[in-house]
């Protein structure tokens, strides 16, 4: 068995880095924290709209839900007129802060067996750098419920 000389410890061949080669690791880690910050942030940016566009479309429906609801007289637009007032208040209420992304409320689909709610609104973004649409970035709902009679 070959004796190592003293100063040669630990296994295989030791060398200093070629002059040009330092500081590469800095650039690699450097590198490799950006990309993880990418993916980080955009899994935030996912996360986030696909809580809110559910958020968004489960108070919509509540929202319709109470204007089909039988203590409603559904032959008077007027009765109508107010629940979908009040249920708009209750959305935009139940939302919070997010209300002020809620683009619009379209009640123009219900028709006197159905009660239709059209919502549109815009998700936050948290990409920096992101220059194409994901397809998460607009809630356009569309929920239909329909009117309880008494029967």
């Amino acid at each position: 068995m070959p004796r190592r000389s003293p100063s040669h410890r630990g296994p295989g061949p030791r060398s200093r880095p070629a002059v040009g080669e330092r500081g590469q690791s800095l650039v690699s880690s450097v590198a490799a924290v950006a990309v993880f910050l990418a993916f980080l942030f955009f899994a935030v940016h996912l996360v986030i709209s696909l809580y809110a566009t559910s958020t968004v479309t489960g108070q919509a429906y509540d929202a319709a839900r109470r204007v089909a609801a039988s203590d409603i007289d559904h032959d008077d637009p007027g009765a109508v007129a107010a629940a979908q007032r009040r249920a708009e208040a209750d959305l935009r209420g139940s939302l919070g802060g997010y209300a002020d992304r809620v683009e619009s409320l379209d009640w123009s689909g219900s028709t006197g067996d159905v009660v239709s709610l059209r919502v549109q609104a815009q998700n936050p973004s948290f990409l920096v750098f992101a220059t194409a649409p994901l397809g998460v970035e607009d809630i356009d709902r569309t929920v239909e419920v329909r009117v309880e009679r008494v029967r």
